[in-house]
Parts: C-alpha cells; structure tokens; sequence
C-alpha cells in the first residue's frame, strides 16, 4: 500500500468534488480524500489538515478561492459549530437537489435497485424557525447557568440564544427559564460528577395552538422554590399550557426520564395534524416540524390510495397522526407502538375526534404483527414510519407473508429504508416511486415516503 504522505496542520489546496452523506465537502489530493465541512462541489478551497487516516482524513476549510454559484452567507456561525446548521452555507434549492440525490444514490448502492423514480425534494417556503420541540442542555459555564448546545463530538456547552431553526417563541421561553433558574441559584448538571440539580430544558409548542409544554428535566426528585420557579414561569412566558417535572438520574444520553409531575396546568399540550386535534405528552413522539409531516402525511395517504373498504395496518403509530388520518379513508385500522404512554395518548385523541374504527395496541412491531396475523387479521394496506435503524427482519418476514397489496414505507434514514425496500423487491413487491420530503432544513436529513406494491 502506498504510504500517506499528509501531516497533521498541512495547508493543502484542492477542488472539492463531492459531499458525503453529511454534507461535507469531499476534495481528493493524489487520489487520497479529505472530508471538509462547509465546502462546495466545484470550489477551489484552501484546507487544513485535521486527522490522517489509513483510507481517508479531515480537514478544516481555510478559504474559498473559487466560490460556488450554490453558495449563501451564512446566519450563524454557531450553528455549525454545534451541528444544528451544518447545510447553512448552501443554498435551500441545493440542498433539496443534495437530498434528492442522498436518497436516489441510498436506493442504487444500498438497495441495489437499478432503476428508481426519486420525485424532487418537497421543501418549504421559509426553511428557518420551523420545529416545535427544542431540547436544551442546561450547564455551568464560568460561574453561571448557561443555555445552548454541545460543540460538535464534545461536552463543551456552547451557550446559544438564538436557534433560527426553531420557532421564536420556543428560543424566548428557554431564555426565560435560563434566567428564573439563575434568580433562584438553581445548580446546573454536572456530568463529570453526576451532581447538580438541572439538566435539560425542554419546551414542545403548538404550531396551530401556540400552547407551550416547559419540562424541567431534573437530576433530583425535588427541586429547591418548584412553586416560586413555576408561579415565575406561567406569569412572564405567554401561552404556557403545561409545566412538568420530568425526573432523570440516569447517566448517558437519554434525555428525558420516565416519571413525570404535573407542576402547572395538564399533561399534555394540544397541536392540530390534518385538521385533526392532537393531545402531545412529555414522552410522547410528534413531529419537530408540523407543516413538513403534513406534506409527508398527505403523500403517505395519497401512497395508500384508500377506497373506505380496506383493513389497514399502521405500525409504529406514536399517538395515532398518520393512524387517525388513514382511519378517516379506511373500514378498520391496526394501529401499533411500543411506547405505553403513546398509544394512551392516541386512544385519547382517537376519542377527541370521534374516531372509533383503530384499534391500538401497545408492543413491539415484530411481536405485535404475527399475533394480529394468528388472529386472522389480514391487511389490504400496511403503512411503516419505523426509527432509524428500520425495520425487523421477523417484521418484514411477516409482513410479506401477510401479502398486503400495498406497502407505505415512511422512512427517516433513506440507508435503512432501501435496505428494507430490497427485501420487500427480492420478496415480489414493485418499487413505484420514493418521495423525499425536508423535514429538516439547513441539515443534511431527510424523510421520505415509498410506495411499494404487489
């Protein structure tokens, strides 16, 4: 093998030539790759060297020496750093073109799919201040209790006011209980040693209702002036719907913890989905971007092409958005999630709306579906909206053996989602078309809706 001649802080000048799956600008030197974020296809760059490996190494961007046409200023500097804006640089045309090609380039290599019809990215007309969920770690920074995000791959809190990808009145409210937090001494979380009081600030908002759910997320069962804090926070932020005490001393990543207590007002909040009404609890799981998962929604049903005859199968339903809707065009729906307090809420919002033909059931999919087929529940329709990792072999085994005409496949990860439609192609199944649609503006993620049939 030939011997990589880079060192580490090198200035190197080279033309990028892709992006990776992230975004990142590829630029080849002597055939060898370096990955560089916030650079362009097309762009002469200056770059310094980061980190030599065996295949492949990363760079910083120096300088652009030739600009792309595709190149936009960018809003915040920040928001790179920490990872919530790394497509900023790019114009939003490109990066509905950038998607459209992630999801087509998914299906070829992964699913290895020789001919796919990938649709043009659906994207929005103002792709800033859109989620309606924010999830804010709370530190101790020189002294004082800090708001924002981790740098990229650390734990160094960087503190941020302003998000521009979520919406105003979510950036103000954090800001709001950052500072109640620092009348009342409150002690931010200290990884390290597992200690303090405060962990993570999280605030879930109507995007129809405006109504804000504010979650304390605590690494005690108690925290000093509970009623002082929620008496300041239902009186200086507006719309305040639901205060909760979500407990979690676990160590890790997982942010919210599974006891909750109803400080001020409900256990949930109320959004609408399709013209439906939606009760959202802490736990539970609700789009961060409203009108994106509508456009979503409405492909997934248009995919499903219901007649009001059909039984249709909805797997990992959440509190029931897409179940409720699909109900609305179908005889009976089957509606699954592992998520208890999920299909509680579903249950609930199934009654809110006088929907009385979806049947919800708590547990995983792969055990769930070969019970409903021993029943003899045979599905005309299935619609899918599995996490990242996709779906269950055992699942999708099942699934074949059910023979649905019609397969939705509602994907977050388009690898998993053509890896999957593979086993469904190999097993008889005709791939029509692949949807993306951007949930997930100035980022490199995407969601997607597949049609696949009989």
């Amino acid at each position: 093998m030939k011997q990589i001649k880079f060192n580490k802080n090198e200035v190197l000048t080279g033309t990028v030539v892709d992006l990776t799956h992230e975004g990142a600008g590829v630029v080849k030197i002597e055939d060898y790759p370096f990955f560089v974020e916030g650079a362009l296809p097309g762009e002469e760059v200056s770059i310094k060297v980061m980190k030599v490996g065996k295949t492949f190494g990363f760079a910083r961007l120096e300088k652009v020496l030739t600009k792309s046409a595709d190149r936009v200023e960018e809003k915040d500097i920040i928001g790179r750093q920490v990872g919530t804006m790394t497509l900023q640089h790019m114009s939003y045309d490109a990066q509905l073109k950038f998607k459209q090609h992630l999801v087509e380039s998914a299906f070829i290599r992964l699913g290895k799919f020789k001919k796919v019809k990938v649709w043009e990215t659906v994207g929005m007309d103002y792709p800033y201040e859109y989620r309606n969920k924010a999830q804010i770690p709370v530190r101790s920074v020189n002294g004082n209790v800090e708001t924002g995000f981790f740098r990229k791959n650390s734990h160094q809190l960087v503190p941020v006011e302003n998000f521009y990808i979520q919406h105003k009145a979510i950036d103000e409210a954090i800001v709001k209980v950052r500072d109640i937090l620092r009348k009342y001494d409150i002690v931010p979380y200290n990884e390290r040693n597992h200690n303090g009081e405060i962990r993570h600030i999280v605030v879930k908002r109507g995007h129809y209702t405006g109504q804000l759910m504010i979650i304390l997320v605590t690494n005690k069962k108690r925290l000093a002036n509970i009623e002082s804090i929620t008496h300041d926070i239902v009186n200086t932020i507006d719309n305040v719907e639901s205060v909760v005490l979500n407990f979690n001393n676990q160590e890790g990543n997982v942010i919210l913890g599974r006891n909750n207590t109803v400080l001020h007002g409900t256990p949930y909040y109320t959004d609408k989905m399709l013209g439906l009404e939606f009760r959202v609890s802490p736990n539970s799981f609700f789009q961060v971007n409203t009108p994106q998962a509508e456009a979503l929604y409405k492909l997934a049903l248009e995919a499903a092409n219901l007649k009001g005859h059909e039984t249709v199968l909805d797997a990992y339903c959440g509190i029931g958005t897409i179940s409720l809707a699909l109900a609305q065009h179908a005889e009976q729906v089957y509606a699954m999630e592992i998520v208890h307090e999920s299909i509680k809420m579903a249950k609930q919002n199934a009654k809110m709306n006088g929907i009385d033909n979806v049947h919800f059931e708590t547990g995983s999919a792969d055990e769930i579906l070969p019970k409903w087929s021993e029943q003899g529940v045979n599905f005309d329709v299935a619609v899918v909206d599995p996490p990242r990792k996709g779906l269950d072999d055992e699942f999708i085994q099942t699934l074949i053996n059910q023979s649905p005409k019609t397969i939705v496949y509602v994907s977050c990860n388009p690898g998993t989602c053509a890896r999957d439609c593979r086993k469904f192609a190999d097993a008889g199944y005709k791939l029509e078309y692949v949807k993306p649609v951007d949930l997930f503006p100035q980022t490199p993620h995407v969601e997607c809706v597949v049609k696949l049939t009989k």
